[in-house]
């Protein structure tokens, strides 16, 4: 998922001392969106990028290549808002430059990749499992969405439910972990 942190950093991976790649190169810190554009199609599998590409296609109104301001102030108003300009203005300065299909993937891919590690994740609900079943009462995990934090609604709470793995009245917090990060590996596999 993530690209080893020594290749591109100035230290050597390989072992022969006549390669001109050995030698200690001065090292400096890389964009962060060349890091996401190098390696962005990398982050995704073909149907998320086919899907991606329709919904870039769908949003690229004036079929330019670019989302511009125009395009989202058309998406907004077939959505049956009105953006103000200073919305617009902030909406496209999330992104560097032009907002073309790879700055879009890469603004995805942050999007995507911005959630905590599994292991975090994990953490997070063993918090509420003292004995470390990686299982907890479907009521349970309502009461604390709806109580604790955020306070979730109702209809909030159904949203998750629909792709959350409950059984029986039991919540697998492993799977839904795995289901977040990973996506739905039945999907992936077909």
């Amino acid at each position: 998922m993530f690209q080893s942190k020594v290749k591109g950093h100035g230290v050597s991976t390989s072992n022969n001392p006549f390669d001109e790649s050995s030698k200690k190169k001065e090292s400096k810190p890389m964009d962060p969106v060349k890091k996401y554009s190098t390696n962005i199609f990398s982050m995704f599998d073909r149907a998320q990028i086919e899907e991606l590409k329709e919904a870039f296609s769908m949003m690229d109104a004036d079929r330019d290549g670019f989302i511009g301001e125009n395009d989202l102030r058309d998406i907004h108003m077939n959505l049956g808002r009105q953006p103000s300009e200073a919305d617009l203005k902030k909406m496209l300065a999330e992104c560097p430059g032009q907002l073309n299909f790879t700055s879009f993937l890469t603004l995805f891919g942050e999007k995507m990749h911005g959630t905590d590690p599994e292991n975090t994740l994990r953490q997070a609900f063993e918090q509420f499992d003292p004995d470390r079943k990686g299982k907890l009462p479907e009521e349970y995990i309502k009461d604390l969405l709806q109580n604790m934090g955020d306070n979730f609604k109702e209809d909030e709470i159904r949203q998750v439910w629909k792709e959350a793995p409950i059984s029986g009245g039991v919540f697998d917090y492993d799977a839904f972990v795995t289901l977040i990060k990973r996506g739905n590996q039945d999907e992936l596999a077909a």
